[in-house]
């Protein structure tokens, strides 16, 4: 199986992302669209916990915690699904004291996840491929395995905006080795809650992961949400940091010249460097903007998932999926 060319390898690493249209082909994108609204249609309403996604440092939540309750941190090996913020009524129902949802709960649903390339077989058909298996090589990797799958609703009118990040500060190896596999299921444009790139943002001692986002514990050690701490270990893949040391600096990376909007059709794929600064804007159209996403982190020896992050292997002691098989 074809993997990148050497010349898309040499544009991702230098723009620390890659658009590879028409990857997903018509049959695959109509699977996965139809599964996600049987998916919508069939979650029962009445037992769950309304868990909400808030991003925490996105002024649009009015600065309210990072989702962290239990029904978020053991989604790791599960699909759940987390809402909108804004598809609640700003006061609970008087009776119950529960929230109150304004749209019908396909409408108003931000993300499902975390596990959909494991336990759902049109998502686990698209995810777990020699096709990405050959991507994977590509890039570099050992022992590539796969975490973090999701469907991304931004819902019309209400889609939340999702501040600037680097994927690496939320699955964070010890060095940095996410890279994320980014597909368009609806297309996705400027005023439809795109993608914004800060091309090369990635690269130089300024495109470091500063951060991390973690598992907070109490005094006792037991964990009561999440929070962004500061990063104590190496905040660069191997050999990006040479390119430091050589003086190879580039700009910050996050200034609004720098940043691509990018008009992505569906069935394309993005993979995204995990160090690469990224966000999208809160969905104001009418139009959905349905994208599956997945991370690929390095498996092999001579690479730490660290203990801390939100998300944990699944307790089976298998580990993360591989994609090599």
């Amino acid at each position: 199986m074809q993997g990148l060319t050497p010349s898309q390898v040499t544009s991702f690493h230098e723009n620390g992302y890659l658009v590879l249209p028409n990857y997903l082909t018509p049959t695959e994108i109509t699977s996965l669209l139809r599964e996600t609204q049987t998916l919508l249609d069939t979650f029962p309403l009445d037992s769950h916990p309304l868990t909400q996604f808030t991003t925490g440092d996105d002024e649009t939540t009015d600065n309210k915690p990072h989702v962290g309750d239990d029904y978020f941190l053991t989604s790791g090996d599960k699909v759940r699904f987390f809402f909108e913020p804004d598809a609640f009524s700003s006061s609970p129902d008087p009776t119950t004291g529960k929230p109150v949802l304004l749209k019908p709960k396909q409408q108003a649903v931000n993300k499902i996840g975390h596990s959909l390339h494991s336990l759902s077989p049109p998502f686990r058909a698209v995810s777990l491929s020699e096709r990405n298996a050959a991507l994977a090589r590509s890039l570099g990797f050992r022992d590539p395995r796969v975490l973090q799958s999701m469907v991304i609703c931004k819902q019309p009118g209400i889609g939340g905006a999702v501040p600037s990040h680097r994927d690496s500060e939320f699955l964070y190896t010890d060095p940095p080795s996410a890279v994320g596999w980014w597909f368009a299921l609806q297309d996705a444009g400027p005023g439809n809650a795109t993608l914004g790139m800060y091309k090369g943002s990635h690269r130089g001692r300024k495109g470091a992961v500063k951060r991390r986002f973690v598992r907070k514990n109490d005094a006792e050690g037991r964990v009561i949400g999440t929070a962004f701490v500061e990063n104590e270990g190496p905040g660069l893949p191997k050999g990006m940091e040479e390119d430091v040391e050589a003086g190879q600096e580039l700009k910050d990376g996050d200034e609004d010249e720098d940043l691509e909007i990018l008009e992505i059709q569906a069935g394309s794929l993005v993979l995204i460097h995990g160090n690469v600064l990224h966000k999208s804007e809160r969905n104001t159209s009418e139009r959905s903007r349905f994208a599956y996403t997945f991370h690929v982190i390095e498996g092999a020896d001579g690479w730490k998932y660290d203990e801390r992050n939100w998300l944990q292997p699944p307790e089976n002691g298998e580990g993360f999926s591989k994609l090599y098989q």
